[in-house]
């Protein structure tokens, strides 16, 4: 049984941004969203280039959460540019998601 969402993550602050691929209307895209959790992961493992261990005691969560979070933003961005969909970071509070 998979476990809910820990609402206390340690997250950075990033403006909220809307990527999109040029010549296509906003009206015939499809939005994929991007979790905080998501970005913080992305941000620590490939810009910092921390290890999963570091990065995962940084946010506060375990290494194989980080690395879930870490392999769920590589598939949506992977999809978002394989079919041409929108990449919308959301940057709201974190929520438990059913």
């Amino acid at each position: 049984m998979v476990q809910k969402r820990k609402i206390k993550r340690k997250c950075e602050e990033f403006p909220s941004h809307l990527f999109k691929p040029i010549s296509i209307p906003m009206h015939d895209l499809e939005i994929i969203y991007i979790s905080k959790e998501e970005l913080t992961a992305l941000f620590y493992a490939d810009y910092q280039q921390l290890k999963q261990l570091e990065a995962a005691e940084k946010m506060g969560i375990s290494q194989s959460s980080f690395s879930r979070e870490l392999a769920s933003a590589h598939k949506k961005i992977a999809e978002a540019f394989r079919c041409n969909k929108a990449i919308q970071f959301e940057m709201g509070p974190s929520e438990i998601k059913d």
